[in-house]
């Protein structure tokens, strides 16, 4: 429900100190609940570990890190999403030391480097992360431990079930260093590198602080009904999904199912029962494609267009009841419980929000950054709207600053949030924290009730020669609503007869839909299609926005795990360039 009468209304929270604070409260107030539910094989049933259960691996493994000697010491974890990643991720910053997540899609060389960048004195990795973890490792002997988070290790590598048995041991002679480790929450306890989407990736230096505040104050605005529960969709290593999806998850007292992959979301959303998740423009939008061509194949597009039509008329998409037996079969492709999706990591398009709540699925979106651990403002679950990223989080400061006459400019924040700062590099640090305000490098503007919106990178803009501010990714969002473009990328180029930066795309088709729509076109058929979508875009737009260049691209974007477009190394031949 997105109503106005609840937009001075805040959940109840309570107070946690630290992630340790989180766990321990929540074992005491859930208990037998099922925390997390996990599939012991592909394919296999869900099987459910409570709270209890979590809290005592968590000590018990942290028992054992503590014995082995790495108190204090940084710890690398690196795999698929699993209870086991969350168990070590929390062994480690609950008392032993700093942890360090790191992306499972990074070459050998890059973990390497970032192992030795982090100084990490232990790893713990996937057995699918064997061979790559062992190829980073060679040409360093900087790491002293190396666990196999589920295999049965040997050569040297040391078997995660193992250490979890060995600390219950030492725990029940009474053992107490881990339980009884006295936790600065104001100290580093996680390293995150960032995804590098535009250069080299940064060290954030997060604090217990920092964590447990972002889901502190986000629980305000977002509350998930029980009995409710999530689908782990997203890499945990990534901040978004860590804390507002796990730690905020199992903060509210829901069970996280742990996602088999993309391609198995619909029918882990069946098998869990889950009633939120969290994810990124690129899964929700293929979902929706998905669900348009279900409805034109079965000839039912138009009729649903016109029932989500009368929806929005009437405020009947609020009714989630009513709406799950209009679109049954929709929600029944998805499970039937779903009562909330959400959306990070990158803007979406609006509409997407809208036809989904226009099905019956209620849907916001939120704006953050590692650096602020991460949320900055979010959309509340009651009081919303689809083209805004929501208002600033309780706790949380947020001002526009260097604002042109359109109220567009840099987005600064500042609270409890913001990171300690970047690891080993001041220089870097100095530049985006500046008297406790933390410079996000992306422009914005509050409407009058408040709400942000988000206008682009500050390092993407495009500065014409009569002064004005193009955003990339305003351009982007028009473009990707054509249904023959998949992927786009806008940027300025200098124009040699005009002597000015002028727009370019480079495009990467949809060819599912070429074929559909165009059959077997050739490269100027194509080509010529692509330039009528881009002149119908064009004509929304007055003319110092319009895209006066195009390249078809044959390969999709590089992008990072969260399925962002790293917006470098394109490869451009000016040459190859079609004239609008």
């Amino acid at each position: 429900m997105n109503s106005k009468k609840y937009k001075n209304v805040l959940y109840k929270t309570r107070y946690i100190n630290d992630l340790r604070d989180m766990i321990y409260s929540s074992a005491e107030i859930f208990g037998s609940k099922p925390a997390f539910l996990v599939k012991d094989v592909p394919g296999g049933k869900y099987r459910p570990i409570s709270y209890i259960q979590l809290k005592e691996d968590i000590n018990d493994l942290g028992t054992r890190l503590i014995d082995m000697g790495l108190k204090g010491k940084k710890v690398a974890v690196i795999g698929e999403n699993s209870y086991k990643w969350v168990v070590t991720y929390l062994a480690v910053t609950n008392g032993t030391g700093v942890i360090v997540p790191l992306d499972k899609e990074l070459t050998a060389i890059e973990i390497g480097n970032l192992l030795k960048r982090a100084e990490a004195d232990a790893v713990f990795f996937s057995a699918k992360m064997w061979e790559k973890v062992m190829e980073a490792m060679a040409e360093t002997d900087i790491i002293g431990t190396k666990v196999c988070m589920d295999g049965d290790g040997g050569d040297g590598i040391v078997c995660w079930d193992q250490l979890l048995s060995e600390g219950k041991t030492l725990r029940e002679n009474g053992d107490r260093r881990f339980v009884d480790a006295i936790i600065d929450r104001e100290a580093m306890c996680s390293l995150l590198f960032t995804s590098g989407t535009t250069g080299m990736s940064k060290g954030v230096m997060l604090s217990h602080k920092n964590i447990s505040a972002n889901v502190y104050n986000m629980s305000k605005y977002v509350k998930i009904r029980e009995p409710g529960g999530g689908l782990s969709v997203l890499p945990m290593h990534h901040t978004y999904e860590l804390t507002c999806h796990v730690f905020t998850g199992l903060y509210q007292g829901m069970f996280i199912a742990i996602c088999e992959g993309l391609r198995y979301i619909q029918q882990n959303l069946k098998e869990s029962r889950a009633t939120v998740m969290l994810g990124v423009p690129a899964v929700f939008e293929t979902m929706h494609k998905r669900v348009w061509k279900q409805a034109e194949s079965s000839g039912m597009a138009g009729k649903m267009q016109k029932m989500m039509t009368v929806a929005r008329r009437t405020g009947l998409f609020n009714n989630q009841k009513v709406m799950r037996r209009i679109f049954s079969k929709i929600h029944t492709s998805l499970g039937n419980n779903i009562e909330l999706f959400i959306s990070g990591g990158a803007a979406i398009n609006p509409q997407v929000i809208r036809d989904y709540e226009a099905l019956g699925f209620p849907m916001i979106q939120g704006y953050g950054m590692t650096e602020n651990s991460p949320i900055i403002a979010v959309n509340r679950d009651n009081y919303s709207k689809a083209d805004s990223v929501g208002q600033p989080m309780p706790g949380t400061e947020v001002k526009i600053v260097d604002a042109d006459e359109d109220g567009v400019g840099e987005i600064i924040c500042r609270g409890p949030s913001v990171m300690l700062g970047y690891y080993n590099d001041p220089e870097a640090t100095a530049k985006v924290l500046r008297d406790g305000w933390l410079y996000t490098g992306d422009y914005g503007r509050f409407d009058e009730e408040g709400f942000l919106y988000i206008c682009g990178r500050k390092k993407n803009v495009i500065v014409a020669k009569n002064g004005k501010n193009i955003y990339p990714e305003e351009i982007e969002y028009l473009l990707l609503e054509q249904p023959l473009i998949e992927e786009v990328v806008v940027y300025g180029v200098n124009d040699k007869k005009s002597g000015d930066i002028i727009v370019k795309a480079e495009i990467f088709p949809d060819f599912a839909a070429v074929e559909e729509i165009l059959g077997h076109a050739d490269d100027h058929q194509l080509s010529e299609a692509l330039k009528g979508a881009i002149e119908e875009v064009n004509d929304k737009m007055p003319a110092y926005k319009r895209v006066k260049r195009f390249k078809v691209r044959h390969e999709e974007f590089e992008k990072t795990s969260t399925r962002k477009i790293r917006r470098t190394g394109s490869s451009i031949r000016e040459e190859d360039d079609q004239e609008e």
